[in-house]
């Protein structure tokens, strides 16, 4: 059984999706092929919640794995096979850095408001978003990226 305490769950006034607002989303899939379909363009899970820590504990159940993933990376996260428990917990430690490439109209809990409406058949592919309106902002991960002077790339292998 994976267990979650969500005071909050019935409460469906979420926040703007912003990439700097502190919170992590909460999203759930119903099961892999459902996780498989948020890799597509149009793919979107089930928003649960959102918080600004999240504590997972996974107890012994019928089977041994659960499908997760978090920030984009997919795991098949093993379940106890006794009476013990698992706990793991979430943050995001302050950071906000991200890798993205474009078009990814993102936008800033402090840049001024956006009159950008997406259109229920705007697809990700299209060149007007290439654009940096106002309130979106492409994220760049070539200033979080730096490496430091006299970095050795032969040490990577």
């Amino acid at each position: 059984m994976v267990s979650a305490m969500f005071f909050f769950l019935f409460q469906r006034d979420f926040s703007p999706l912003y990439v700097d607002d502190g919170l992590i989303e909460v999203v759930g899939f119903q099961n892999i092929l459902h996780g498989l379909v948020l890799f597509t363009s149009k793919g979107h899970g089930t928003r649960l919640a959102q918080a600004i820590k999240i504590r997972f504990e996974f107890k012994k159940d019928a089977v041994d794995h659960a499908y997760m993933r978090i920030d984009g990376e997919p795991w098949k996260q093993p379940l106890p096979m006794d009476d013990d428990s698992v706990v793991m917990g979430v943050s995001h430690s302050g950071w906000v850095s991200m890798l993205a490439s474009p078009p990814c109209p993102s936008k800033s809990i402090n840049a001024p408001p956006s009159s950008y409406i997406p259109d229920e058949d705007d697809d990700d592919s299209n060149a007007d978003l290439e654009d940096n309106s106002e309130g979106r902002s492409k994220l760049d991960a070539a200033e979080a990226l730096r490496l430091p002077e006299g970095f050795d790339f032969s040490r990577l292998s």
